[in-house]
């Protein structure tokens, strides 16, 4: 797999993991501040992984996409977003 194939592989793999997931605690509780700050570090790498993509700079952009799916896959394993029990996506353990 080409280097350009590789990123594009795991843009496309954060994109559908940030659209799939949800935050679980209530509105009100401490954690849906964690799980707002959990989504919100992962859409800003995802955008710098976008931009760095279209920059030609594939290895920070794909630096930056595997941060973005990092913090989604720990707020999933963490229990503060809900990744619908998709273990393709996420690092699901039983």
């Amino acid at each position: 797999m080409t280097d350009e194939a590789l990123l594009q592989k795991y843009l496309k793999l954060t994109r559908e993991a940030l659209e799939r997931v949800t935050p679980c605690p209530p509105e009100r509780s401490f954690l849906r501040g964690a799980s707002d700050d959990f989504l919100s570090m992962a859409r800003a790498y995802l955008t710098d992984a976008e931009h760095f993509s279209a920059a030609g700079d594939p290895d920070r952009a794909l630096a930056a996409a595997s941060y973005a799916h990092g913090w989604l896959d720990a707020g999933v394993r963490l229990g503060i977003l809900d990744g619908g029990d998709d273990d393709r996506r996420f690092t699901l353990f039983r």
